[in-house]
């Protein structure tokens, strides 16, 4: 048995930050990573191996709330979730983190505010080299610095349709995005700019992900620890529950017990809150953290829409995810309720209508595919979900993961789709052909498409109502922290990265105090 200062249990946007903050402490530092090193390898970039194949989704099995068996968008590997994201970075809203009406009820207040948070936001920014211009947006919260790289340039049919947005008397925005590109100076520039950046691992390491910029460099401190292939089963505590007093690791087929000051959880909402849930104890008999029942409850991920629209004109864009437009995240003139974001997403391809629509596309010739892909501009919508205490993980009696779940703000949604659809009458695209990118979201199936989720372990004041404090330590646990997206209290209508980045940042100061680690000593750290 090991015994470690801090033990971090996953490596994505919040528990590789996370480390990656600690790690010039001199601290002894054990990260565990249930999955391995995701492979460099030729089918990184392959749309079929990656969207139809699946290739670097995981083998698990969940339960819907009815019982039937479901495969989750998932993925294990050193970098998480990051590895196969879309490196879309944004801020939530500063409205965000305040109490939101919206059509299907409201979403609460953060416990801390906005102002707590933009340090954070600006150092994860920096961290992650984030890409963007200040003032575009007209929702964007206030910022302390600008973004530390310029923005990433529309290609031509891209900026046209800016142009054609800001005619209409919209404000299209850069999108902020996480590339390792020096426009300015190509030869310097890791990023190639390829069409593979969205939903696929990148094959040269250019993409702003946990693995490259977090954990690789939190591993050139001697006193940092990466464990693969080892996952956590389950913490134990003292016998009056105040304290985890071990985790225990499967790895490679052996179980073995790791021991830490200090214990971080970090898996993703749905199998943080398993991990706390198969934890139950005599002192914890409804799963560790669980006092409050909240643990697994409020359970969110973004309504999302990935859709197609078919230009008149040729589109040859490559790097499609430069441009973002949230004129209706908060409603329209006509619409009271938040609708959400729209943005762009990874350019479609041939190859991936046949995996979507494998009957429908069987008599299909490639050229005529091929001129569909040719001519298509794609979007991503996400409109907010909100947290519902039935809308939850729980585990079944053989230990395996159930996850209930109904939908919120269907209106919304079908409204923002309806206000894109308006808009492409007036610049050029068929709003009569918008059609569903089913590939992104995993054969239309909302329970699987498990990206973006949330709100699991939710932090808050009260201890009656929720799972963490405000430092996202659990409420009656004094050593257990969660850092990945459950502690959301709700999820806003932007991708949720840079959050679970800014908030491990912020939680990481917060252990540097407790670990009694000077400023002096992680000189550099910022």
């Amino acid at each position: 048995m090991s015994h470690y200062d801090v033990i971090v249990i996953g490596s994505g946007a919040g528990g590789g930050t996370l480390v990656h903050r600690l790690a010039p402490s001199g601290k002894q530092v054990l990260l565990l990573e249930r999955g391995d090193w995701l492979a460099r390898e030729p089918q990184n970039w392959s749309a079929s191996d990656v969207f139809i194949d699946n290739r670097y989704v995981s083998e698990d099995t969940w339960y819907d709330e009815g019982g039937n068996a479901f495969q989750p968008q998932i993925h294990y590997f050193v970098g998480g979730a990051t590895k196969l994201y879309g490196a879309a970075l944004y801020r939530l809203r500063e409205e965000d983190f305040g109490e939101l009406a919206h059509h299907d009820g409201s979403s609460p207040a953060w416990p801390v505010g906005y102002d707590e948070f933009e340090p954070y936001y600006t150092q994860a920014e920096q961290l992650y080299q984030v890409h963007g211009a200040r003032g575009e947006d007209p929702t964007e919260p206030h910022a302390s610095a600008p973004y530390p790289h310029p923005a990433v340039s529309h290609e031509p049919r891209i900026q046209q349709l800016a142009d054609d947005l800001q005619a209409a008397g919209l404000h299209p925005f850069h999108a902020p995005c996480g590339v390792m590109l020096d426009e300015a100076d190509p030869p310097n520039s890791r990023c190639v700019r390829c069409a593979t950046c969205d939903g696929f691992p990148c094959l040269v390491h250019a993409k702003a992900d946990a693995e490259v910029l977090a954990v690789r460099p939190a591993l050139t401190h001697p006193n940092v620890t990466l464990l693969t292939r080892s996952r956590a089963l389950r913490l134990e505590t003292n016998a009056t529950g105040t304290a985890v007093t071990g985790v225990v690791v499967e790895r490679d087929g052996e179980q073995e017990m790791f021991t830490a000051d200090v214990v971080v959880v970090a898996c993703g909402a749905a199998n943080s809150a398993a991990l706390l849930l198969s934890s139950a104890n005599a002192a914890h008999p409804h799963g560790v953290a669980n006092a409050s029942g909240q643990l697994g409850r409020n359970y969110m991920f973004h309504n999302s829409q990935a859709v197609l629209a078919l230009s008149k004109e040729e589109n040859p864009t490559v790097f499609q995810k430069t441009l973002g437009l949230n004129d209706f995240y908060f409603g329209t003139d006509d619409f009271e309720f938040p609708l959400g974001n729209i943005q762009m997403v990874g350019k479609s391809s041939a190859d991936m209508y046949r995996g979507e629509k494998p009957l429908q596309t069987r008599l299909a010739p490639q050229r005529t595919l091929e001129n569909v892909a040719r001519h298509a501009v794609d979007f991503w919508l996400s409109t907010e979900d909100l947290p519902r205490p039935d809308n939850r993980v729980t585990l079944r009696h053989d230990g395996s993961l159930q996850l209930a779940y109904e939908a919120t703000n269907q209106v919304p949604k079908a409204r923002l789709l309806a206000e894109l659809k308006d808009l492409l009458k007036h610049i050029g695209l068929d709003e009569h052909h918008l059609i569903p990118r089913h590939a992104y979201l995993k054969n239309d199936i909302p329970v699987a498409g498990v990206a973006h989720q949330a709100g699991t372990c939710r932090f808050g004041s009260d201890p009656a109502t929720s799972v963490l404090n405000t430092d996202c330590r659990a409420h009656e646990v004094d050593n257990l922290y969660v850092v990945d997206t459950s502690f959301f209290p709700s999820i806003g209508a932007v991708n949720p990265a840079l959050t679970a980045m800014a908030n491990a940042l912020r939680v990481g100061d917060h252990l540097l105090a407790r670990l009694g680690v000077t400023s002096h000593e992680v000189a550099g750290v910022h």
